[in-house]
């Protein structure tokens, strides 16, 4: 069983063994629970995904707005979720709007990548890179990491 919280209302929703969660619709509002692209959050969303998620990892994107490097790996972000869905989702906290949630994470340069199973921090790195090498550390620290 997966468990996935729909970025457009935030109610989890279940999505059975044996079925494709990318087809899967929130049970709540009827909208995709998966949609192919990051999803931006804020801080209270981001603890709603991190209690909510189940089955499934969590990658987390910590940018700003005027990060040049932040700005140039936003669309290499969203060319690995079309790659790690629905393995893990992709998520996107702007640090300058939810300082608090970033400080919580121990955010100590952007861009920065969270890797999050089962509430919890599993892997981070920092640094822009591109779509290739985001799909290839994600699958790397979730085959390191202890079930």
């Amino acid at each position: 069983m997966t468990q996935f919280v729909c970025p457009a209302c935030g109610a989890a929703n279940r999505t059975p063994e044996g079925r494709d969660a990318r087809q899967a619709k929130c049970g709540k509002c009827h909208n995709p629970l998966l949609t192919g692209a990051p999803v931006e959050v804020t801080g209270a969303q981001l603890q709603a995904h991190r209690n909510g998620t189940k089955g499934a990892a969590l990658l987390l994107d910590v940018w700003a707005p005027w990060c040049g490097p932040c700005r140039s790996m936003a669309p290499q972000f969203a060319a690995a979720a079309k790659d790690l869905e629905p393995d893990v989702r992709l998520l996107k906290l702007n640090s300058d709007a939810e300082p608090a949630a970033a400080s919580a994470l121990g955010v100590s340069g952007i861009p920065a990548l969270f890797l999050i199973r089962d509430g919890k921090v599993i892997a981070q790195t920092a640094g822009a890179m591109p779509a290739s090498q985001i799909v290839g550390w994600t699958r790397q620290a979730l085959a390191r990491a202890p079930a």
